[in-house]
């Protein structure tokens, strides 16, 4: 089974948040370990994807996935 990409663990990591954070600290790992192999330092995220698209909403997930080691940034609208 082949690591995934960038993408494909942020496509898992918005599919769990839409499932009521099913699997999302094993999902993070993932978007960890895939940042790290294609040397980039932060995950960017669309906020229309969101389930809790306003700020309090961000601030939790960007201090959620801080506490694991990613950096989130939100893509601009």
């Amino acid at each position: 089974m082949s690591e995934p990409s960038v993408t494909e663990a942020t496509t898992r990591i918005y599919e769990s948040l839409q499932a009521d954070n099913a699997d999302i600290d094993l999902h993070i790992a993932s978007l960890k370990a895939a940042l790290a192999r294609e040397g980039v330092k932060e995950a960017v995220f669309d906020p229309a994807r969101l389930v809790q698209n306003n700020r309090s909403g961000r601030k939790l997930m960007q201090a959620y996935f801080r506490q694991r080691g990613v950096t989130v940034k939100f893509a601009a609208e």
